[in-house]
């Protein structure tokens, strides 16, 4: 079966409800698209939603099903906006290692709120995480991970956390500003539980939740 595919590129739309929930439409958000105000739902899987060259501005993205492994964000200018629902293993910002294209030059994230979303093993790359605000409990949010992991290693996580988690921030790319987890999903895969990673994470301020 051939997929259909629906193309936002080359225009301005402001106040606009783009409904992206077709689980067999390709959607194409670029090249040279710029979104002010608008309202997007996500209803689609990630290997069906396309992100090149886009501006958003004072957008809000209401994410019905989880997005998942979401690279593409980085391909975007995100500024003012707000996300709603579940997003895990998404990267946002400025990573312009991460391709050759021209439009991984392009990608920002600033003055957003991810306060009524929930993500899990989400990266921000490039940007002042102070201007971003991040999900509470229990989500948490590590804080310029890079520069505090030696201090992060110190500490006795439980399970697998320490090992698989904290250790791996030395893999993460140098750009990394901030990393998000979700208590219940990263507890059950590193075999612990969310009070016992709560009671090592109120011994850090670089760790916000």
């Amino acid at each position: 079966m051939i997929a259909k595919k629906v193309f936002y590129e080359n225009k301005q739309l402001e106040h606009e409800r783009l409904e992206l929930t077709d689980k067999g439409t390709l959607y194409f958000l670029g090249r040279n698209l710029t979104l002010k105000n608008c309202t997007l739902v996500l209803k689609v899987a990630a290997s069906n939603l396309f992100i090149r060259d886009v501006r958003f501005t004072d957008c809000i993205f209401e994410v019905k099903q989880e997005l998942k492994n979401h690279q593409q964000w980085i391909r975007a200018s995100l500024k003012g906006c707000r996300f709603k629902g579940r997003l895990s293993g998404c990267d946002f910002g400025h990573w312009p290692e991460y391709g050759k294209e021209p439009e991984y030059q392009l990608g920002s994230i600033e003055d957003c709120d991810f306060s009524e979303a929930r993500l899990d093993a989400c990266r921000f790359m490039g940007c002042d995480p102070r201007s971003l605000r991040f999900p509470k409990w229990p989500c948490f949010t590590f804080l310029e991970p890079i520069q505090k992991v030696s201090e992060l290693l110190n500490a006795r996580w439980p399970g697998n956390f320490g090992d698989i988690v904290v250790n791996g921030i030395y893999k993460d790319p140098p750009g990394t500003r901030a990393l998000v987890y979700h208590a219940p999903s990263i507890a059950k895969r590193m075999e612990t539980t969310p009070e016992a990673l709560r009671a090592v994470i109120e011994q850090f301020d670089c760790i916000v939740y």
